[in-house]
């Protein structure tokens, strides 16, 4: 029996459909053609999948590879495309559960975020004051992210539409190119959106929207314990000094050649 098979299955039958209704008045096929997919006889083509897809709400990929019936459907956020499962899970006091994204597999978070099986290894801790969503910790990487430093983590609430971006919010931004990013929202500017980082060395930019994968809401954070706020303006000039010096050695590499160069058509 296949995943579809059974996901199929079980989806009619919390409509409280019979094959012979669902295969005829929905599908528009025969009902002994639609008791092979069930059964798993014979695969959907695509046509047919697209039927299914629609009518339940739910996208072909996690027909395919997802068992749907360990996941109940009214915990599902629903997203615009429904490309992920993102059930909101809770302790036994009822505290919202928050999924913690480690250091060294915030790379791969990428081709794990729609992925139930990677969500549901990742380590979870309670935090009583964070209640009524969705939350997951990311870490910081970098210096864009103050005041956030490596070894910290900020927790962020799921956004399930761009439209409840906030101008001056802080957000983390995850994207095809650049990853999990902590960054400010500024506005939207037609099919892209500008955002800003908290420290003023970096130019704020655009985020094509087909970029976006998810957005998380600033919640909380989480930092070392021999956490100490820093100076981003001490730490920009320092910055800007390192890059002068590393222009200086590259000045100096090219002067002795020209002043030889100099010397001999004076000579």
């Amino acid at each position: 029996m296949s995943i579809f098979a059974d996901n199929i299955r079980f989806l009619r039958g919390k409509r409280g459909l019979s094959q012979h209704a669902f295969a005829n008045d929905i599908l528009i096929i025969s009902r002994d053609r639609y008791s092979k997919y069930e059964s798993g006889r014979s695969e959907a083509p695509y046509e047919v999948l697209i039927k299914i897809s629609k009518y339940f709400n739910i996208s072909i990929d996690l027909l395919l590879t997802v068992d749907i019936r360990k996941y109940p459907l009214e915990d599902i956020l629903k997203l615009p495309d429904n490309r992920i499962v993102l059930p909101v899970v809770v302790d036994q006091l009822g505290n919202n559960s928050i999924e913690i994204v480690p250091q060294k597999a915030s790379m791969g978070y990428l081709s794990g975020y729609s992925d139930p099986e990677y969500i549901e290894n990742l380590q979870r801790i309670t935090l009583p004051f964070l209640t009524n969503g969705k939350y997951r910790a990311f870490p910081a990487q970098g210096d864009s992210m103050p005041p956030f430093k490596d070894g910290s983590y900020i927790i962020g609430k799921f956004v399930e539409s761009l439209n409840d971006l906030k101008a001056n919010k802080s957000y983390i931004f995850v994207t095809l190119n650049e990853g999990i990013s902590y960054k400010r929202f500024i506005g939207r500017n037609g099919k892209a959106i500008s955002v800003s980082s908290d420290n003023s060395y970096y130019n704020p930019y655009d985020i094509p929207l087909e970029e976006i994968v998810e957005v998380w809401q600033y919640a909380s954070g989480i930092f070392p314990e021999d956490f100490e706020p820093e100076n981003f303006e001490n730490y920009n000039l320092k910055d800007l000094i390192i890059e002068l010096r590393r222009d200086v050695r590259k000045l100096d590499n090219k002067l002795p050649d020209k002043i030889i160069k100099f010397k001999k058509n004076t000579i």
